[in-house]
């Protein structure tokens, strides 16, 4: 059973993150597998020394590193996480995202 959903996660069937998303130099590639009214979740693979700038979203974000190593900063704090760790980023606080090696994570956003 699949989904019609073109890019997203197939319904009903086993996946393995770690081949859902590619690492490519010098970047940031990101795949959304849920897209919902209710929230999103987003697949990222991070070349090393990259990044997201700081930034704010109105919803609590939950990210858990799959792969690697990166450091979270929220509201100016910095947060080591490795793979198996994951970091709940709250609403309305600047936070930002930098890979100290190639890190993949998984972001699920809550809307609510």
């Amino acid at each position: 059973m699949s989904s019609e959903n073109k890019g997203e996660m197939p319904i009903a069937e086993v996946v393995s993150f770690a081949v859902m998303v590619n690492y490519q130099e010098g970047a940031v590639v990101s795949r959304t597998l849920v897209k919902k009214t209710t929230g999103t979740i987003t697949l990222f693979a991070f070349d090393e020394d990259q990044g997201l700038s700081e930034h704010t979203t109105p919803f609590d974000a939950l990210a858990q590193v799959l792969e690697g190593e990166a450091i979270i900063t929220i509201a100016g704090q910095p947060l080591r996480v490795k793979a198996g760790e994951a970091v709940l980023m709250p609403a309305n606080q600047p936070h930002a995202l930098k890979a100290v090696s190639r890190f993949k994570m998984l972001l699920t956003m809550i809307r609510l």
